[in-house]
């Protein structure tokens, strides 16, 4: 089943297009990684996915379970289940970690929320990814280095159990350590919920630990290339610039516009 499907979107910010004819589909199950230089578009589409009222949608569709959300509130999409990690997560003074999570969540399941299964999951999941208990109790991001910014990110994905996990840049900031426990805290969560994926990185050294299904190159507003994971050892080995691209009819955008003809 699709769990996310992009039809020919072009998006704008302050009139100048970021995004243009932009397609991809994601299922569940798949792990894609959207990579290429810096400032073509790659937050963009995470952003706009989420609903960020700062972007124009000048055409197309984004669809989630096949349900078209181009004009659904932010608020309204995370509570069918979408999430992003964020690149640049920011402190918000006055409100806990405990007391957002448990607003959320309980939004979310109403008269199903238990207040004590809610306790155990923060308790589980703070201990996966090694913080200290006491972030829990302070406000979101409050004092936090970047890496325990990051962790908090994941955090809250563990918590609010989405089932479109979208990741952007979640490896910047991170020492060694923490990308190991960052990495495989991920791919437990996808092993367990079989959500699907889309991460933004620059680096293969996050993909040593999620494993992608699906990477795409992103150039001019639009992918013009996909493949597997020997995409990436590619991109590492000879950059961006030296990518062939002329099986993009078989692999790429074509392959991906000829798959939502059919629909």
């Amino acid at each position: 089943m699709n769990i996310l499907k992009i039809e020919n979107l072009t998006v704008s910010i302050d009139n100048k297009i970021i995004l243009k004819d932009f397609n991809l589909i994601i299922k569940n199950g798949e792990i894609h990684v959207l990579m290429g230089p810096n400032g073509i578009g790659k937050s963009t589409l995470t952003k706009v996915i989420m609903g960020d009222p700062s972007y124009k949608i000048e055409s197309g569709n984004i669809y989630y379970n096949d349900n078209l959300i181009n004009n659904i509130s932010v608020d309204e999409r995370s509570r069918l289940g979408i999430f992003l990690g964020m690149q640049l997560p920011t402190a918000i003074e006055g409100v806990t970690n405990a007391d957002f999570l448990r607003t959320a969540v309980s939004v979310r399941e109403k008269e199903n929320f238990k207040l004590f299964e809610f306790i155990k999951n923060i308790d589980s999941a703070v201990n996966r990814l090694n913080m200290n208990k006491d972030m829990i109790h302070r406000g979101i991001n409050q004092g936090f280095s970047g890496g325990e910014r990051k962790k908090n990110e994941i955090l809250q994905m563990y918590i609010l159990n989405p089932t479109l996990v979208m990741l952007d840049e979640i490896d910047s900031g991170l020492d060694v350590d923490s990308l190991k426990i960052v990495g495989e805290s991920v791919m437990e969560y996808y092993k367990k919920n079989n959500p699907g994926m889309l991460l933004i990185t620059h680096y293969q050294r996050l993909l040593d630990y999620i494993k992608p299904t699906h990477v795409h190159i992103i150039k001019e507003g639009k992918i013009i290339k996909t493949g597997d994971y020997s995409l990436v050892k590619e991109i590492e080995k000879n950059g961006f610039e030296t990518i062939n691209t002329k099986k993009i009819n078989s692999i790429g955008v074509c392959a991906i516009k000829e798959k939502l003809k059919y629909e």
